[in-house]
């Protein structure tokens, strides 16, 4: 999950450069989307490790 944000980071970034306004909305979005839903993951996957032990 990591991986796809990164990558959708890497495409916003180069967008960004050479200007194209609706790739770099697309990706960035993505990418947020990307971030959140592996933080939330990785919360989760702390937590119930802490329960476990």
């Amino acid at each position: 999950m990591l991986k796809w944000a990164a990558i959708f980071f890497v495409i916003a970034i180069i967008a960004a450069i050479f200007g194209f306004g609706g790739i770099v909305s697309a990706a960035a979005g993505i990418a947020k989307v990307l971030f959140y839903i592996f933080l939330v993951l990785f919360l989760i996957s702390l937590i119930t490790g802490r329960i476990r032990s």
